[in-house]
């Protein structure tokens, strides 16, 4: 999500890293009471079980007599989370090494088939893969080593970050600021950006691949500023890994050349699309690689993915590898054109499996997130600080995993839970 953090200075101030780029009291005086009605509507902390495909039952007790819904909110874009080979991979890792995890640093222990599983990774998307137990993990163990200038050649950047870029980048904008100059420029803002590559010599863009409330980064403008200024690109695609490219390299890597070179960090998810658990980094030097592995805090003093998610990712990794992938991802992009023929939402169009039904105030979006769920349909209903005030509304992921059917009744039930509760048909105006 990207969490709209109400910062104390203008967003382009400079380095000071004294508490600028933080201001969590008023973000949790002014959130609380939309956590507080959503909490109470039975719309936040759910617990269920999965049944099959993208049904789970609610609650707890004997099973069948738990409500049975069918889920939207899971960004298991391939359905791949409840899939055989991947379950199994998970027993299969346990049962070999009779462990499920080693208590010690990386950086002197590690399971031969953590080995294995990034030797695989790294022929699969043609780079060199390093394996965290969170996205937000290798992303807090990279972004010290950017700011420093360890992967620009020891010339500090000023590092640009997107205004809406995912909360596990922007958390760290403090750690970067006590390192080098932190600017923040408007959303996809190529133009702002640009000026900033011809006004200092070493400028890194972070941001999203693909954006976790709706759209993408433009990866071809970004490679243009890269060739011309030799612009430094960390990019977060979390939510495109597998869903594109003949091997799930995801929405990023499959726009970059073979080698992604000395310029270019893809952070992404081994979870959400690709179906186990886990973050990895992708780069593109031996040397950022040995940077990462002796100097990334997180990856000396914090554990490695268990075995659990190793053997899942593994068996992954053989979906990827088989004509299986393409299946499931056409299958999703049926199901992408299935719902955009029926609900129109800033996103419509796109080859991405995020839409956001846009609704405005936050307790509209948690009467009509209420009301979908008593009709069987679980969605994440989204407002400030994932998104701005007076910007709230319901987020839909869609997975190969759906059927049609059952994104029909979904679309269908919105668009009258919309009129019901607002007396005005969707899109409101």
């Amino acid at each position: 999500m990207e969490i709209e953090v109400q910062e104390r200075t203008p967003l382009s101030s400079g380095g000071s890293p004294n508490g600028h780029y933080r201001n969590t009291a008023y973000m949790v005086n002014k959130s609380r009471p939309y956590f507080d009605a959503a909490h109470e509507a039975g719309l936040m902390a759910v617990q269920g079980r999965s049944t099959s495909g993208r049904a789970f039952v609610l609650g707890s007790g004997p099973l069948d007599s738990r409500p049975e819904l069918i889920d939207f909110v899971r960004c298991s874009y391939l359905g791949l989370d409840n899939h055989p080979l991947i379950v199994a991979g998970a027993i299969e890792a346990i049962e070999a090494h009779q462990s499920l995890h080693w208590s010690c640093a990386r950086t002197r222990l590690n399971f031969d088939l953590l080995a294995e599983l990034e030797t695989t990774l790294s022929e699969m998307f043609c780079s060199r893969v390093i394996a965290c137990s969170t996205v937000m993990l290798a992303n807090l163990g990279m972004m010290p080593l950017l700011a420093s200038g360890q992967l620009t050649g020891g010339r500090k950047p000023v590092v640009v970050f997107d205004r809406i870029a995912h909360i596990s980048l922007a958390y760290h904008k403090p750690v970067v600021a006590d390192e080098t100059r932190v600017e923040t420029i408007a959303h996809n803002d190529i133009d702002a950006l640009e000026s900033l590559c011809r006004k200092h010599p070493m400028v890194a863009y972070v941001c999203d691949g693909v954006y976790s409330m709706g759209g993408n980064s433009p990866i071809n403008e970004l490679r243009y500023l890269q060739e011309r200024y030799g612009l430094f690109l960390y990019i977060d695609d979390a939510h495109g890994i597998s869903i594109f490219g003949s091997r799930g390299e995801g929405f990023a890597r499959s726009q970059f050349p073979q080698l992604l070179g000395n310029r270019t960090v893809i952070i992404a998810s081994l979870a959400k699309g690709f179906g186990a658990s886990g973050g990895m980094v992708m780069l593109g030097t031996a040397d950022h690689e040995a940077l990462f592995r002796r100097y990334s805090i997180p990856y000396a003093f914090s554990v490695p993915p268990n075995l659990a998610a190793v053997g899942a990712a593994l068996g992954s990794c053989k979906i990827h590898q088989s004509q299986e992938l393409g299946e499931r991802q056409m299958r999703l992009a049926q199901r992408i054109k299935a719902f955009d023929g029926r609900v129109a939402t800033a996103e419509q169009g796109n080859p991405f499996p995020i839409r956001m039904i846009a609704l405005g105030s936050e307790a509209m979006a948690i009467a009509i997130a209420k009301e979908v769920l008593s009709a069987g349909f679980y969605t994440s209903v989204t407002f400030f600080p994932t998104v701005p005030q007076g910007r709230a509304g319901i987020r839909v992921c869609i997975t190969a995993d759906h059927e049609p059917r059952d994104i029909e009744r979904l679309c269908d039930c919105v668009l009258a839970k919309v009129a019901e509760v607002t007396g005005k048909p969707y899109p409101l105006r």
